[in-house]
């Protein structure tokens, strides 16, 4: 098994991610079978807990693992399920070995950084390169080189460099920044000699430095990083800014990163074929024309909390060549002023998912308004329970209808806790997670959507339609047209007099593909397509 290592430099936010995804693309279409990893260094067990302005979307698994968002980058790209193993943190590494030196597996030693926690993040990134059966291992490494909580990790790749073979067995990539001052207008190379500085402190040598940068790095300047950071002047790759994620693949190849590390891994030489992905990305760089869809969700202030929701729409806007332009409605706003012009002229309306009841009434709002003037709408998750909720208010005369985790004392909790989930306390990990059967009712849209009588789908949430309703919210014209294998849960609803009013209970969002778009994403878009006329 091989291995790249990719790590960071200087600040946050570099696009590890996306240059491991694109490393991974790149081989994969020369043949080789690539899996991934994603190291977060924090003490969370899991991302499940921590707030999307905090570290972006929660990603959700086939597995129900609750993971990074760079995992969802993996899975978008390589056009692979990963596991919930594939992302290893801090706290998933030191519950690990706790655990072990409860159970006396020790044999009384002192256990120590190293080798015990070491010795166990080579495992684990080794446990998934076997599982996955992968020829070539990427294994990003969160955070920026320096940090605390990084330097067990790097001790660990670099001891696992010397454990698998050396530098014919496992290449170190490292992703810096080139900023350029507006003032002098010149690209300065300094923190990215730095940098490297502090790698080589924790016994790490570089083989490639990818340098972020606005603009294509001078000739000279790659020189001068090569020169200064001692790596061959072919692996000093730069990363300019790009329109879109999905070229940054290109970019590289375009460099020779692709070539470079086939021989620095003394890998076979195969011919590459990135025709289905330039055809992507050139329907995605020149589309007919463009729809607006109005988001109206909780955390609109950090993009990256919807970006599963983001790269779905991309995805169907290249199939139908068109540009999704993303509207950003705070839900909190439109119950304080009333529905946006924004949102008046938009061509769709989608309410994802979410906890907690701030924005919930304006969301409730926003549906209403898209119920009523025939605009397209999608709601998942939370956005399917309060597309019910605005139902049984608006349309049954269910004055209080809401859902227990909002007003437990409602008269009508047309949403309601599962019942195993009510003597649950814990947070983490504890909802119905991960990919479940969802059976597609014959002759419904969401049958002619999907294809298919069967399905499955990721599900990250707590509460449910309460079964108690969905005879009297069928009799007023609401239709369920997916449910569980056992007929208990709801999983699909819609409006049959409606142009389009499709909502999931499940986020199919998760399980989007550049060359396999989410159904549900992709119909809203042809939905906003007709309403504006055709495009």
């Amino acid at each position: 098994m091989k291995f790249v290592v990719v790590t960071g430099g200087v600040i946050s936010g570099l696009g590890k991610g996306i240059t491991a995804s694109s490393i991974g693309l790149l081989l994969q279409m020369r043949g080789w079978k690539v899996s991934a990893v994603k190291i977060d260094p924090y003490l969370n067990c899991d991302a499940g807990t921590m707030n999307p302005y905090q570290h972006g979307e929660v990603f959700v698994l086939d597995d129900g693992g609750e993971v990074d968002l760079d995992l969802g980058n993996y899975e978008r790209f390589l056009s692979v399920s990963l596991s919930s193993e594939h992302n290893i943190t801090t706290g998933k590494v030191y519950k690990s070995v706790i655990e072990k030196e409860r159970r006396g597996e020790y044999l009384g030693k002192t256990v120590q950084i190293i080798p015990h926690i070491t010795n166990e993040i080579k495992a684990k990134i080794q446990q998934v390169g076997e599982s996955s059966g992968a020829e070539v291992m990427l294994v990003e490494l969160g955070g920026t080189v320096g940090d605390i909580e990084s330097s067990p990790f790097l001790e660990a790749v670099r001891q696992l460099r010397r454990e698998t073979g050396g530098e014919e067995n496992t290449v170190f990539l490292h992703t810096t920044l080139v900023p350029e001052l507006g003032v002098v207008g010149e690209q300065k190379t300094k923190p990215t000699q730095h940098s490297v500085s502090m790698l080589r402190e924790a016994g790490i040598i570089p083989d490639a430095i990818v340098a972020r940068a606005t603009r294509p790095l001078d000739y000279e300047i790659k020189r001068k990083i090569a020169l200064f950071c001692d790596v061959p002047l072919e692996a000093v790759i730069s990363a300019p800014d790009a329109k879109s994620i999905y070229l940054v693949p290109l970019i590289l190849e375009e460099q020779g990163l692709t070539e470079y590390l086939v021989k620095r891994l003394k890998l076979p030489e195969r011919p590459g074929d990135l025709a289905k992905w330039m055809s992507f990305t050139e329907r995605l760089s020149n589309p007919r024309g463009t729809v607006n869809v109005a988001l109206v969700g909780k955390y609109t202030g950090l993009a990256d909390s919807y970006i599963s929701h983001l790269e779905a729409f991309r995805h169907a806007g290249a199939a139908e060549q068109v540009h999704v332009n993303i509207i950003w409605v705070e839900g909190e706003s439109v119950e304080k002023h009333g529905i946006p012009d924004a949102l008046k002229g938009a061509d769709a309306v989608l309410v994802p998912g979410g906890f907690g009841d701030r924005g919930t009434e304006g969301k409730i709002a926003a549906i209403r308004y898209a119920r009523e003037n025939n605009v397209p709408f999608q709601g998942v998750c939370l956005g399917f329970q309060l597309a019910t909720i605005e139902y049984g208010r608006n349309v049954l005369g269910f004055e209080d209808a809401n859902s227990t985790e909002f007003s437990p004392g409602t008269k009508h909790p047309v949403v309601d806790l599962l019942p195993e989930q009510r003597s649950i306390k814990d947070m983490g990990a504890t909802m119905r997670l991960g990919a479940h059967d969802v059976i597609v009712k014959e002759g419904s849209l969401a049958h002619r959507i999907y294809g298919s009588g069967k399905i499955s789908e990721r599900h990250r949430h707590r509460y449910e339609i309460n079964p108690d309703f969905v005879e009297r919210l069928e009799r007023g014209g609401l239709r369920y047209s997916g449910r569980s294998r056992d007929g208990r849960r709801m999983e699909i609803l819609e409006l049959p007099e409606h142009p389009y009013f499709v909502a999931s209970q499940f986020h199919p969002e998760f399980k989007s593909r550049p060359m396999s778009p989410s159904p549900i994403h992709q119909w809203l878009v042809k939905a906003a397509m007709a309403k504006k006329g055709g495009i």
